[in-house]
């Protein structure tokens, strides 16, 4: 719909829409900021990809997925709240976002993808507030390094006090375990 308008700054999108499709806001270099409102229950592949000034972007409750790639490459996009209704994040729903510092995780999600924040270099800071660890992939929060070999960004990840040893012991997040760190939320 508005993929490759560069010049496409703020955008109010109206309560009758329930749907982001597949690079609706593709490639909108402009763009700074979005609101998504309670309609809204789906984010498509690569909705948002290559949006290079999004630096503030809000998902209200009521989003069920975040599709494949929707964030790619929204290198000034610097933290982001996934709300409690999402259930899953798209493999590589985030990847590239360089500035992306913190990530609040809420405790609907079931799922996040292969690569969801890989090559998030910037990050330090996971919050994930699920008492039993998301299916995930070795690849998550991952980059690479010089020999093209995926590695852990070294961020710490905030889980539940009581569910640090389900998380360092499951799939996909032992890669992590040395980061996994007990938090009261």
């Amino acid at each position: 719909a508005f993929e490759n308008c560069w010049n496409l700054a703020s955008i109010t999108i109206p309560n009758s829409v329930n749907s982001i499709k597949d690079k609706a806001f593709s490639g909108c270099h402009s763009l700074t900021s979005i609101t998504l409102p309670n309609s809204v229950d789906s984010i498509g592949w690569g909705a948002f990809s290559d949006c290079c000034n999004l630096t503030s972007m809000t998902i209200q409750n009521g989003i069920t997925s975040i599709g494949k790639g929707s964030f790619v490459d929204c290198c000034s996009l610097t933290s982001i709240t996934i709300p409690g209704s999402v259930d899953l994040i798209g493999e590589d729903a985030f990847k590239g976002c360089e500035d992306l510092v913190c990530v609040i995780i809420d405790n609907g999600v079931t799922s996040i993808g292969e690569g969801a924040f890989y090559d998030c270099t910037s990050l330090t800071s996971v919050y994930c507030k699920a008492t039993t660890p998301p299916t995930g992939d070795y690849s998550m929060f991952s980059e690479d390094d010089y020999r093209y070999v995926s590695k852990p960004i070294g961020c710490k990840i905030y889980v539940p006090r009581n569910s640090v040893e389900a998380y360092k012991s499951a799939e996909g997040w032992k890669d992590y375990a040395d980061d996994i760190v007990g938090y009261d939320f």
